[in-house]
């Protein structure tokens, strides 16, 4: 009669726990860097800060244009922003001016 002798071995027991830990490896990298991960929350919190910095500089853009336009609206034009506006169109100026080219049209 045959008899098989096995031998135990210990690799057998290692594999499921080494199957797991690969899979929370797995799982906790893309949960830390992830798309939706611990990580994106301060990079779009950063983002948020660098976007509100941006929408604060055009707010303050906008009221200053607006503050040019009130100027012009009738009964309360100023003459001097009429005198200003008008030379600017026509590309016009007196002999004795001194005219300083701006590189942008944004006010004072």
């Amino acid at each position: 009669m045959w008899t098989r002798q096995h031998k135990q071995r210990k690799t057998g027991r290692l594999i499921v726990p080494a199957i797991s830990m690969l899979f929370l490896a797995y799982f906790g990298f893309h949960a830390y860097h992830g798309e939706y991960g611990i990580y994106s929350k301060y990079r779009y919190e950063a983002q948020g800060v660098e976007l509100q910095a941006r929408l604060d500089a055009v707010r303050a853009q906008r009221m200053a244009v607006e503050k040019r336009v009130q100027l012009l609206h009738d009964g309360t034009m100023e003459k001097d922003m009429l005198d200003e506006q008008a030379r600017r169109a026509l590309n016009l100026s007196q002999a004795d001016e001194i005219v300083i080219m701006r590189s942008s049209l944004q006010p004072n």
